[in-house]
């Protein structure tokens, strides 16, 4: 028999979403008169129509703001403050179209709050960027005053020249003089040290409405300039501190106060104990978060343990189910772990490393990354560690012997060190445990089966005549059935090694990289044996007697790597190769005879071995480059993909069937060769462009070229040639 297949396949699809909205902006740049950028100032925005409506943002490390969103009509005006700095405010007439401000210049402390307007301009927002995003607040900056005040004659600050160190005042009395200057500095009484953020306020004696404020720097040093001449208060207040206050009397030039001391009010409070309820389960978005406090498990327990206590989630036959669904993988803090193996992660790690368990949806690196759902969603389990259990060295070993030289031992140890993950975990038993998924077994890769369990005496033996087929066997030469090779799902004893080596790491600020090893051998054998006695009209007195027994030698070695590249701030690469390669030796024997019960004597005789030798690699790799445009919103990302699936097989069929009624003797004698070749190669384009605040445009190419090729061919056995030579064309 000689069978050949080949396919060859090419898809292409476009998808189009859209939707429509209107979003308006406002954008600006906060520099010194000497054009220095002025990073991190706080800019508020508000309408002045209703005060309550305000937004917060910060500049960026080149002086950038911006706030979208905004609703268009109504006017706006911008707070712009920074200590060290006199604020500043903008008025922003109604707005129409996305406006640009343009510069505000910041002064340094002395001068007084100034105003401009601004009408809308039709420069384009989007071109400027902005690190932070804007806000709500529940009130304006506490150093922002409408009141003026003359402006100080300091000079700027320039690159030679550092800025003043007084902190920015929060208010400024009305009258102010030149020239007139109150300072001093604030320390412990204990130990001298200096007080930093110690609120200082400056009352004038005369009119306490009139006050300024503000706060000491690293070395507990404050000032007021530009007073006016009078009589003050000063009081000096800090948390765990006595609050102070000092007399002032007139002075006409700089008044320093030398250094003021605060003493310590602290008092030892007795014990409170702080009881609540642990929640079991809270949902966030579209996670379900389960608290690993709330479930009890025993000390020695890993995360299986404990994930089976939650309700929702269950391990059936290996199989982890989160909701009903497959979970198709296990991570640890956000990072793969021994690839997409997913239950070894939960056999392997200690429970009480656990803080809580994350059940989610993960979309495929490029969804998240454009934001579109492709459809490729894996339901995904996240293990986050508690604090303080990221750092250091955990793990069990553990063994056992019993009766007929039955045993099992293994053990895992891990290496945390931040970022640094390092996993080895090994295992050797004979007593049915495994600890492997679906691709360490050849089956799985589609190869065709051999090696399987016996059948059993099926139609032997027929009637009292004799003729009849053979039944039962060795599994032949067909399946393709992952079950062909999965000894979990076998019986008779299956002895199991295993090793396993996990790596997660940041290599510098750029890269991060995780990979994993993992080897697998399961050797199964079972023993059989049948007896059957017919009762029906047509066999009635028939004896089956039946004895079986079978090998399988499964050996498989996985490798999975995750490279992550942050190019710049815009650009990024994944790449994530993966290889299984397999072998698989099988052997089974079943030998039967069909007998009269009153007689004894012999109806039908059969004996058949079978062997299969099997090999196979699997080889995959995928190439995402990912590129985020400067307008918020477009992205562009080309993944290019490969597989190679490559199985052989080789397999023997020895049938011998005799018919005493007739003296005649049946013989299967045949050789298997199957040889199957698969190769795809895939590419995909995704763009996508916003159109508003809610909504996007993608486009995207997919396409991939598949080649396969199977062929198959039995030889029967050549007497004269002591060969298998003859094709079975049947």
């Amino acid at each position: 028999m000689k069978t050949k297949s080949y396919l060859y396949l090419l898809i292409i699809s476009l998808n189009f979403t859209a939707a429509m909205a209107q979003q308006g902006a406002i954008s600006g740049r906060v520099t010194q008169p000497s054009s220095k950028p002025v990073a991190e100032a706080k800019v508020v925005l508000i309408q002045p129509a209703d005060t309550t409506k305000r937004l917060a943002s910060q500049t960026d490390t080149s002086g950038k703001f911006l706030f979208r969103g905004l609703e268009y009509g109504p006017a706006y005006r911008l707070r712009v403050a920074k200590a060290g700095f006199q604020a500043k405010e903008v008025e922003v007439a109604p707005l129409r179209v996305p406006t640009d401000v343009g510069v505000i210049p910041l002064t340094t402390v002395g001068g007084s709050v100034t105003t401009d307007t601004i009408k809308p301009a039709s420069t384009p927002v989007s071109a400027v960027p902005s690190n932070t995003p804007a806000v709500p607040v529940t009130s304006a900056p506490a150093n922002v005053t409408r009141q003026t005040a003359p402006r100080d004659t300091t000079p700027t600050p320039d690159a030679t020249t550092p800025p003043p160190t007084v902190p920015a005042r929060t208010t400024t009395p009305a009258t102010a003089g030149q020239g007139i200057e109150l300072r001093g500095r604030v320390t412990d009484k204990n130990d001298n040290s200096s007080l930093f953020g110690v609120t200082v306020l400056l009352i004038n004696a005369r009119d306490s409405t009139q006050r300024s404020g503000t706060t000491t720097d690293a070395d507990g040093r404050f000032a007021f300039p530009n007073l006016s001449r009078g009589a003050y208060r000063l009081r000096l207040s800090y948390i765990g501190y006595n609050t102070e206050q000092v007399q002032i009397r007139p002075f006409n030039s700089v008044q320093d106060l030398g250094t003021l001391q605060l003493s310590s009010n602290s008092r030892n409070l007795k014990e409170v104990t702080v009881k609540g309820m642990q929640e079991r389960v809270e949902q966030k978005a579209d996670t379900l978060i389960y608290n690993a406090d709330a479930y009890k498990v025993t000390k020695d327990a890993n995360v299986e343990d404990l994930v089976t206590k939650m309700p929702g989630i269950t391990i059936e036959n290996g199989t982890i189910k989160a909701q009903g669904q497959d979970v198709k993988r296990v991570l640890v803090d956000g990072r793969e772990f021994f690839g997409d193996d997913a239950s070894l992660a939960l056999k392997n790690l200690p429970s009480e490393v656990v803080d809580k368990i994350q059940v989610f949806d993960r979309l495929s690196d490029q969804s998240q990354f454009t934001g579109f759902d492709d459809g490729n969603a894996e339901r995904t389990i996240n293990i986050t560690t508690r604090t303080g259990k990221n750092n250091g060295q955990f793990g069990k070993v553990y063994g056992g012997y019993g009766t007929d030289n039955r045993y099992s031992a293994g053990g895992n140890i891990n290496f945390f060190s931040g970022a640094r993950r390092i996993s080895l975990i090994g295992l050797s038993n004979n007593v049915n445990q495994q600890n492997f998924a679906m691709q360490d077994l050849l089956g799985a890769l589609g190869s065709s089966g051999g090696g399987g369990r016996p059948g059993g005496g099926g139609n032997f033996g027929g009637n009292r005549g004799g003729g009849g087929n053979p039944g039962g066997g060795g599994g032949g030469f067909g399946g393709n059935s992952a079950g062909n090779f999965l000894t979990g799902q076998q019986g008779g004893i299956t002895s199991t090694n295993a090793l396993g080596l996990n790596y997660t790491d940041n290599w510098g600020k750029k890269i991060k990289v995780t990979g994993s090893y993992f080897f697998n051998q399961a050797r199964n054998t079972t023993e059989s044996v049948l007896q059957r006695t017919y009762f029906s009209t047509a066999n009635r007195g028939q004896i089956y007697d039946q004895s079986s027994f079978s090998s399988n030698n499964n050996q498989n070695h996985r490798a999975n790597l995750r490279l992550e590249y942050q190019i710049n701030s815009r650009s990024s690469l994944i790449w994530t190769p993966r290889i299984s390669i397999q072998n698989n030796n099988s052997n089974s024997n079943v030998s039967g005879i069909n007998t009269e019960s009153e007689t004894g004597a012999k109806l039908t005789e059969t004996n058949t071995n079978t062997s299969a030798h099997s090999n196979g690699y699997n080889f995959s790799q995928n190439l995402l480059y990912r590129y985020r445009f400067a307008k918020p919103g477009r992205t562009i990302s080309i993944g290019v993909g490969t597989t190679l699936n490559t199985n052989n097989r080789n397999g023997f069929q020895l049938s011998q069937n005799r018919y005493y009624i007739n003296d005649s003797l049946a013989t299967i004698n045949q050789q298997s060769e199957t040889h199957t070749n698969s190769n795809n190669w895939s590419a995909n384009v995704n763009y996508t462009e916003p159109i508003s605040k809610s909504s996007q445009l993608q486009f995207s190419y997919n396409g991939s070229i598949t080649n396969s090729k199977s062929n198959k061919e039995t030889f029967d056995y050549n007497e004269q040639a002591q060969s298998y030579s003859n094709l079975n064309t049947i």
